[in-house]
């Protein structure tokens, strides 16, 4: 990718992610991009969480002396904020009582803003060309109208699910169903998408995280526009949809986890792998193409041990290859939820991470036929990147949205069967039988080879769509172009 500027004044562009990995990872990728296109940038973050960037930061510009890539810290004292000690970012609340988890989190969305003051007068100093702020800093907008910056918003998720949450809030076709199963067409949005009640996201009430999803609707509106982590050829329909009817100034600039990316850049994404690379490439390398099934659900999602017991069972009597990341703090140390002997006997065939994994890495090895997700928007794109069928089991958020994209969009994926909309995995069981089901639906059999043919095609646009003449190149190059001028 050319990192020559085409324009006369070096932009630079100040990036404020959410402080959680599923934000900061792509904010960092976006930064990224930018810097090779020309742009400066700098990223605004709290202590603890510089220390997630320093080091890709520091490789970045070991491999690019010229790129002016840059991090600026702002103060957020977790305890004169009523948060824990520490609490700077939401991967690192540990508890897993839902009301306690449910009132920290609401604390720290609106703890954010904090830095409202410390942001006007970093732009009044720095004078950027324009910032680009997570959806979840509504107050950002205000703070860069101040000082006559343009404010973007960026959402950290696709077109798609953008415009059903925006039918939705539009119809409230919701209302009109008899129960919270009863499955329903969500109104104006193409592709007569089927959804339930129990699976979509309730922003509308006056209080606590409904009205601060208002503001952000409110902020959105008054902002610059929007930048979107996707391309064009994976959702044309939303893309279309979401400019015409939704925000008209929007970019898409994805997916950003294929651009710019070296072996060392791929295997530091995130944080360190609790795996050693080497070894799981080389475990990856002795299995038949497409025959290794990875199964992941984020940084954020927690299990009961009765899930986990059931995922463990689903999967040793798939029979597959696998390889199976489970968060630590699921794991514990008495690991209550491994049945007794099953690394043993899966010794050779299966893989179980405990903590993270180099997820990019394993995802693109021509080993690995399948991807277990909850639906978050960066893995949905990076099992599109890599070309893989996908087994869905969303959580929260608007992971089922991402789930109707694979499944009755695109046709690439199963569900494995969940629901409804929780806040902590295990308020209900899915069962090992639908495990083991959904996994050898997308590795065996004429379906899944469909769904691989479909799958692989899709990953052959997302790596074109980024390249010079593709969709989200000659995004970029708009966007550039508008905000140096």
């Amino acid at each position: 990718m050319s990192s020559n500027n085409p324009h006369h004044h070096k932009l630079h562009v100040i990036f404020f992610p959410f402080m959680a990995y599923g934000h900061i990872i792509p904010t960092l990728d976006m930064a990224k991009l930018f810097c090779s296109r020309g742009a400066r940038s700098t990223i605004i973050t709290t202590p603890l969480n510089s220390k997630i960037l320093q080091k890709p930061i520091e490789l970045f510009k070991n491999l690019n002396p010229t790129l002016e890539i840059d991090i600026h810290i702002f103060d957020f004292p977790c305890v004169d904020l009523g948060l824990p000690e520490g609490c700077e970012n939401v991967d690192f609340f540990t508890t897993k009582n839902n009301e306690d988890r449910d009132y920290i989190t609401l604390k720290f969305f609106l703890s954010t803003s904090f830095f409202k003051d410390q942001l006007e007068k970093f732009l009044e100093t720095t004078r950027p060309d324009c910032l680009i702020a997570d959806m979840f800093f509504p107050w950002a907008t205000e703070a860069a109208e101040k000082s006559r910056v343009p404010r973007l918003v960026f959402h950290g998720t696709g077109y798609f699910s953008l415009c059903a949450g925006y039918c939705i809030k539009a119809h409230k076709p919701q209302n009109r169903v008899a129960s919270s199963c009863e499955p329903f067409v969500i109104p104006d949005l193409p592709g007569d998408i089927v959804i339930t009640q129990e699976q979509i996201i309730d922003g509308d009430n006056e209080s606590g995280m409904g009205k601060f999803m208002m503001d952000v609707r409110e902020s959105e509106v008054k902002s610059s526009g929007v930048v979107v982590n996707s391309f064009y050829e994976l959702e044309p329909e939303y893309a279309d949809f979401y400019k015409r009817f939704v925000n008209k100034r929007a970019w898409h600039i994805g997916p950003l986890s294929v651009i710019n990316r070296g072996f060392e850049e791929k295997a530091e994404r995130g944080k360190k792998a609790s795996v050693d690379e080497a070894e799981c490439l080389k475990w990856l390398d002795s299995k038949k193409p497409d025959s290794v099934i990875y199964i992941s659900f984020g940084s954020v999602a927690f299990f009961k041990n009765e899930q986990l017991i059931e995922i463990a069972a689903g999967l040793e009597a798939s029979g597959t290859n696998f390889i199976w990341v489970v968060r630590k703090d699921d794991a514990g140390e008495k690991e209550e939820w491994l049945p007794e002997g099953m690394e043993e006997r899966t010794k050779g065939k299966g893989m179980i991470i405990r903590g993270w994994a180099p997820q990019v890495l394993i995802l693109e090895h021509q080993a690995t036929g399948g991807f277990v997700t909850h639906c978050g928007w960066n893995s949905v794109l990076e099992g599109v990147a890599a070309g893989l069928p996908m087994v869905t089991w969303p959580i929260g958020a608007e992971q089922f949205y991402n789930e109707k994209l694979v499944t009755q969009v695109l046709r690439t994926g199963v569900s494995v069967g969940a629901t409804k909309h929780v806040k902590v995995m295990g308020d209900f069981i899915i069962s090992r039988e639908n495990v083991e089901k959904a996994v050898r639906e997308v590795l065996v059999g004429e379906e899944a080879e469909e769904m691989r043919r479909r799958a692989k095609k899709m990953a052959e646009m997302a790596k074109a769509a980024v390249e010079e003449g593709g969709s989200s190149f000659n995004d970029l190059n708009k966007f550039l172009e508008e905000f140096s001028s």
